[in-house]
């Protein structure tokens, strides 16, 4: 993809996101890969705001919070950044504030294998990392280690995050996510939720590898 057309995928994504009511105005953030820098959404600047030339481009690597762009990048452009550091697969991330996902966070649970398509995100859990301020180095490591593993994760008291190969794999998994989340919280709210053996859901996570939104 070029840049522009990187950006275009960003702003169509925002858009989406809140269509869905996986985020509302200025809440939670998205970005790409773009070669050696990341494209981030700028801080403040809700949806239907949002314009391809406002997303501020950051490099991978050299000076702290530097960007370029007529508006300075999210609050949580670090770890956005580690993200794509520590993961060289991953292309796209979308954070979000959705109301079961975020949720579950506030009560610090993660989200276990009530249905087979936690394994969208690569193992038996989605998992719940500890609470740190927002947009600072110790949320972000909690950040990256939660996803180490995993193509997403519960923030807690904050929100979730989902990772993954182009920004439509990234909102698949935002709105399977939020999915899971609700059933798992309504299953609790009815009774106790049979969880999945770890093993079924391993097998499921092979036969995964090529499922998912496809290239047009």
């Amino acid at each position: 993809m070029s840049e522009a057309e990187t950006r275009a995928a960003i702003v169509a994504g925002a858009l989406e996101l809140e269509r869905l009511g996986l985020n509302h105005g200025s809440a939670g953030n998205l970005s790409m890969r773009a070669g050696e820098a990341a494209l981030v959404t700028p801080s403040g600047v809700p949806a239907r705001e949002l314009q391809a030339g406002q997303i501020a481009r950051m490099r991978l690597e050299g000076d702290e919070g530097a960007h370029e762009g007529p508006l300075p990048p999210s609050s949580e452009w670090r770890f956005h950044l580690d993200i794509y550091r520590a993961r060289p697969d991953v292309k796209a991330v979308v954070h979000m504030h959705s109301t079961y996902a975020t949720t579950l966070a506030t009560l610090r649970r993660e989200i276990p294998a009530v249905h087979y398509m936690i394994a969208a995100f690569g193992g038996p859990t989605v998992p719940c990392v500890g609470y740190a301020s927002y947009g600072t180095a110790a949320l972000s490591a909690l950040v990256v280690e939660g996803l180490r593993d995993r193509d997403g994760v519960l923030l807690a008291n904050h929100g979730a995050i989902v990772t993954g190969a182009d920004m439509r794999a990234a909102l698949w998994r935002a709105v399977e996510l939020e999915a899971l989340a609700q059933v798992y919280y309504l299953g609790a709210m009815a009774g106790e939720p049979v969880v999945l053996p770890d093993e079924e859901i391993w097998r499921t996570v092979e036969r995964f590898r090529n499922y998912g939104p496809r290239t047009r």
